[in-house]
C-alpha cells in the first residue's frame, strides 16, 4: 500500500537497507525558501557534505503526486524552477498526492516522509514554531506537534529569529520534545548564535548525541529531538541589525495583512532585501553546518543499530 505512495530513490533504498547512515533533507528551501540559482546550488553543495561526511543524502518532495525520497539532480532543478510547486505541511499531503501535484515538503511534512521510509535524521536551516502574536492569531508552525509525534532527529540552527523564541521552547517543552544544544549551551536563533535562552542539554559528540536519540526511542518515548547547530562565528549576523530588520518586515506584514503560510517566505524575503543580501548567505552558511552535524550522527547512530 505505501508503495502507492512513496518512491525511494534506488541509493537511499539501498543504504537503508543496508543499515548505511541516511540523511533526509527538505525541499521547501529549494522552491520556497531561496532565490534562483542559489537554491540548486545550495540543493546541490548540502549533498555533497553529507555525502563527504559518510553519508547518503535524501532530499524529499513530491512529483506528480508522489513522494519521493531522494530526489534526482533534474528533480531538483524542477523543484528550484518551477512556480506550482506547493508549500507541503501534514494536512496539505493527501491532496497533493491524490491531485498528482509537485510539493515542496516543510519541516514537518519532510518528517512524516522520512519516518515512513524509516530514515532517523534530518537536517533543516531553522524550525517552525511559535510566531510573535500568536496570542492573538493562534499562528504555531505544524512543525511543533510533528516533533512530538514522529521519531525523527532534526539538526537545524535553531528557531527562526522571526518567531517568539520563547514561546517555541515552552511548547517544545509542554510536549516533551528534547532541545539539544550541540557544543552550545545556548538555543541558537538561526542567523545568530544567541537567543538569549538555553538548551535543555548540551552535548559535545555525534557519539554522545547518537547515543542521546538511541536511548529515547529504544524506550518508546515518541516523538522527536530538536537538535540546535549554531552558525558558524564568521558567518553570524549582528544581533542588533537583524533584529531591527526582523522587526520592520514584521511590521509590513501586519500592514499588507499577510498571514499563514505565507508570512515565513514574506519576511525572509524583506529580511534579505533589508540586510543586502547578507541574510541569505548567512542562510546558506548555517544549512552547510549543519549538513555536516546530521551526516556524522546518521553515521554513529547506524554504529549503534
Amino acid at each position: 500500500m505505501l508503495e502507492r505512495y512513496l518512491e525511494m530513490h534506488p541509493q537511499v533504498d539501498k543504504a537503508l537497507k543496508g543499515n548505511k547512515p541516511v540523511v533526509a533533507l527538505e525541499s521547501t528551501i529549494i522552491a520556497h525558501g531561496m532565490p534562483y540559482p542559489q537554491n540548486i546550488e545550495t540543493a546541490l553543495r548540502v549533498e555533497e557534505i553529507i555525502r563527504e561526511n559518510g553519508a547518503v543524502p535524501a532530499t524529499i518532495g513530491i512529483i506528480n503526486g508522489k513522494i519521493k525520497v531522494g530526489l534526482s539532480q533534474e528533480e531538483i532543478e524542477h523543484m528550484a524552477k518551477s512556480n506550482e510547486v506547493i508549500k507541503v505541511s501534514r494536512r496539505d499531503i493527501p491532496f497533493v498526492l491524490a491531485k498528482g501535484l509537485d510539493g515542496a515538503t516543510t519541516v514537518a511534512g519532510t518528517m512524516i516522509a522520512a519516518n515512513l521510509a524509516g530514515i532517523k535524521v534530518f537536517v533543516t536551516g531553522g524550525i517552525g514554531g511559535v510566531h510573535r502574536g500568536a496570542s492573538n492569531t493562534f499562528d504555531i508552525s505544524a512543525d511543533l506537534m510533528e516533533l512530538a509525534n514522529t521519531n525523527v532527529a532534526v539538526v537545524c540552527a535553531g528557531a527562526k529569529s522571526i518567531l517568539d523564541i520563547g514561546l517555541t521552547l515552552e511548547y517544545l517543552e509542554t510536549h516533551g520534545v528534547p532541545v539539544v544544544g550541540f557544543k552550545t549551551e545556548e538555543f541558537p536563533a538561526f542567523y545568530t548564535r544567541k537567543s538569549g535562552f538555553k538548551v535543555d542539554y548540551k552535548v559535545d559528540s555525534a557519539e554522545e548525541l547518537a547515543a542521546v536519540v538511541k536511548a529515547k526511542w529504544d524506550l518508546k518515548l515518541q516523538g522527536g529531538l530538536v537538535i540546535g547547530n549554531s552558525i558558524p562565528e564568521e558567518y553570524e549576523m549582528d544581533y542588533d541589525i537583524i533584529n531591527k530588520a526582523i522587526e520592520d518586515a514584521i511590521e509590513e506584514a501586519e500592514n499588507l495583512g499577510i498571514k499563514g503560510k505565507e508570512t515565513t517566505p514574506f519576511l525572509l524575503s524583506k529580511i534579505k532585501s533589508i540586510t543586502s543580501g547578507k541574510s541569505l548567505e548567512s542562510n546558506i552558511q548555517l544549512v552547510y553546518n549543519n549538513a555536516r552535524v546530521g551526516a556524522k550522527l546518521a553515521l554513529e547512530l547506524s554504529k549503534l543499530d
